[in-house]
């Protein structure tokens, strides 16, 4: 494969040498034979046919460009920069996916925390923000305010494409059977359903859907002065929107840092409130009579009879032997496991408010008050009024033990045991330093042949980095299609999480650059349409992925379609109604 592949470029470059251009040479004859003929390479023959020669020097240099670093190729003809365009855009992708690849080695080492929550986040930004760095630092003002649409259609490009395109591939390629609204792991009987198909995502997945609308008030403010003009310095809300960007980095790189703690925080306490909801159930089962009241209020009489029953050695307190009798009896759903003590020390913790490890009768009922209310105010919450009160216990369990699936299923494993640990965080590491040296020194050159091929072609720098740039930049394109094959729950959450994660970091990280950019070399803002096109992309595919963990099928159209209407609203807004 490998071999046909080089065989196909090594056709494709003498293709383009001959078909783009060709030069004329001077023929010089000598006494032998008066066509035993040689060129010099200069002026232009009086002979025929036989004195050219199909040489394609602007290929590879032309008057008209300027070699990047002073020996890297560049040309002035569309086909030639095609050509270029994919030879760098190559190489920078291979950049990304070394970036991606020495990420995940050192994640499976050294687990989240600083590793995955600061790291590896800020590295997955790197091609993007060598590219914008590269569009904007080259040249005087005036070559970097034109090559800086470079770095904008790249940024905008990016979002666009991972929450469109992407997205909605995840959607076709991880599809599963709908059963009750949930996809059902590694089941796809129902062919190509639009509405008896889809994918679902843990609550985490939610969460990270509505940072990453929250990650786009930076684009807000930068264009608040052409919402409201004023006649204030220009450079003013460029510079608040800069230090806006670098707060929301820091703070989201703090959140990811401490998100497996949280994590496991609203776990347990997703498990206590379970606990707690099968301890009153199995308080209403031993109960001598009716537990609650027609109002859900708890029965005093029934509960004393309750206290007294549980008492076993009739001392008028109830010890932890006392409560681990009570507990062993409880029969939880699905065969979960329950950790006896744990629930012992709950009971105890909630209830014992003298603190003497015992509890009496007075207490007992006083804490069978609190959690019955507190299963009272999770009614309110959820369905806006109390159930009846031969309901209430049951809806609580049922709503507690969905929680805690939504929680528990999904919190990341222990660091992996990695065999030659410190060989492979070595290797992890030269990987992260390669990709980041082959992106810093191949972003000027793609940045050039992206700009010389819009003014062969007369296209807009915006849209040319727009529609290809985000795929060669983009390693997570692989990993997340990769990840939602797997057609399980898990493996779309962490699909759809790297998407928006992915957006998030450019929406602050890969802004904070060009905003520095921008700031730093005095350039002209002139971005409203494109930023316009961000912020409705985000927040329409922000709000709906953020309310709502479950997608059918046919949610996968209106995403794609998102894509091409947003090259169209750019186009409208700059070259029909002016925006600037």
């Amino acid at each position: 494969m490998s071999k046909k592949l080089a065989l196909f470029l090594c056709f494709l470059s003498i293709l383009l040498v001959n078909l783009t251009s060709f030069g004329q040479g001077r023929s010089i004859p000598t006494n032998d034979s008066l066509f035993n003929l040689v060129s010099d390479g200069v002026n232009q023959s009086s002979w025929d046919e036989l004195n050219y020669i199909w040489l394609n020097r602007s290929l590879f240099a032309s008057d008209s460009c300027d070699e990047t670093y002073g020996f890297l190729p560049c040309t002035s003809t569309v086909l030639g920069n095609i050509f270029l365009i994919i030879v760098y855009g190559y190489v920078m992708f291979l950049s990304a996916k070394l970036l991606s690849a020495g990420s995940e080695i050192l994640l499976q080492i050294l687990g989240p925390g600083i590793i995955g929550g600061l790291f590896l986040p800020l590295l997955s930004a790197v091609p993007d923000a060598t590219i914008i760095l590269a569009s904007g630092l080259s040249g005087d003002t005036a070559t970097a305010q034109s090559q800086v649409s470079v770095g904008m259609g790249l940024l905008a490009g990016s979002n666009v494409m991972l929450l469109t395109i992407l997205w909605g591939t995840c959607l076709i390629v991880g599809k599963c059977d709908l059963e009750n609204s949930v996809a059902v792991d590694e089941k796809d009987t129902k062919s190509f359903s639009l509405t008896g198909s889809g994918v679902s995502t843990d609550i985490w997945t939610s969460y990270a859907a509505g940072i990453m609308v929250i990650s786009i008030i930076p684009f807000v403010i930068v264009q608040l002065p052409q919402v409201f003009p004023t006649t204030s310095d220009s450079s003013l809300p460029v510079l608040i929107s800069l230090i806006v960007a670098i707060c929301f980095v820091i703070a989201y790189s703090i959140y990811q840092v401490f998100q497996p703690w949280i994590q496991k925080r609203k776990l347990a306490y997703a498990k206590h409130k379970h606990m707690m909801s099968e301890i009153l159930k199995q308080l209403r089962t031993n109960a001598l009579g009716r537990f609650l009241t027609d109002d859900g209020a708890p029965d005093k009489v029934v509960i004393e009879k309750l206290f007294r029953t549980l008492d076993l050695n009739s001392d008028g307190y109830l010890n932890t032997t006392d409560l681990r009798s009570l507990i062993i009896g409880i029969e939880f759903d699905d065969g979960e496991d329950i950790n006896i003590d744990e629930a012992t020390s709950l009971v105890m913790r909630d209830f014992d408010t003298t603190h003497d490890s015992k509890i009496d009768v007075d207490e007992f009922f006083k804490g069978i008050s609190r959690w019955i209310n507190k299963a009272k105010r999770a009614a309110m919450m959820d369905r806006g009024k109390v159930p009846l009160s031969m309901k209430l216990l049951d809806d609580y369990d049922k709503q507690t033990k969905e929680e805690q699936d939504r929680y528990g299923d999904h919190i990341d494993e222990i660091v992996e045991d990695v065999k030659n640990a410190r060989w492979h965080a070595s290797k992890a590491v030269l990987m992260l330093l390669l990709g980041t040296i082959i992106a810093a020194v191949v972003a000027d050159p793609l940045v050039d042949a992206v700009d010389n091929f819009s003014t062969a072609t007369s296209i807009p720098t915006f849209f040319v980095s727009f529609v290809i740039l985000p795929f060669v930049s983009s390693s997570e394109i692989v990993s997340t299609l990769i990840f939602v094959s797997r057609k399980k729950q898990r493996s779309a959450s962490l699909a759809y999480s790297e998407i928006y994660g992915s957006v998030t970091m450019s929406n602050i990280l890969s802004l904070a650059v060009f905003l520095g950019l921008v700031y730093i070399r005095n350039l002209t803002w002139s971005f409203s349409a494109e930023v316009l096109v961000i912020i409705i992309v985000c927040i329409l595919m922000g709000v709906v992925a953020s309310c709502r963990t479950t997608f059918p099928v046919w949610m996968c159209f209106g995403a794609v379609m998102l894509y091409p209407l947003s090259l169209l609203l750019v186009y409208i807004l700059e070259y029909v109604f002016g925006w600037s």
